[in-house]
């Protein structure tokens, strides 16, 4: 059976149809030169993918997909998930990284 289709409602209000390979692509970049396997990779995206679906919704806002994806990197390696935050939530400055650095390793 063929799931249904699922768009990704920007911050702007733009939909844009949900693409695995672009999840995908956001965390390969996340995790490149780090100890983490495609496998790995394909099943985090599997596991979100899995989750998006079944709120039984046609519409996910991205700051969902951004949320969950930072989630999932940080469970998986920490220094993927500073990268993937940093651009995802446009450090302005070092004391923004520094911030998100210590709510890290304070848990």
């Amino acid at each position: 059976m063929e799931q249904p289709r699922l768009f990704v409602v920007k911050k702007d209000g733009r939909r844009e149809q949900y693409s695995r390979e672009k999840m995908l692509g956001g965390l390969r970049k996340a995790c490149e030169k780090r100890p983490i396997s495609d496998s790995q990779l394909e099943t985090v995206a599997a596991d979100l993918e899995r989750d998006f679906f079944a709120r039984g919704e046609n519409e996910v806002p991205s700051t969902t997909v951004g949320e969950k994806v930072m989630e999932a990197l940080k469970n998986l390696d920490p220094v993927a998930y500073i990268r993937f935050a940093s651009v995802y939530r446009s450090f302005r400055d070092v004391e923004s990284f520094r911030e998100e650095l210590s709510a890290l390793l304070s848990k």
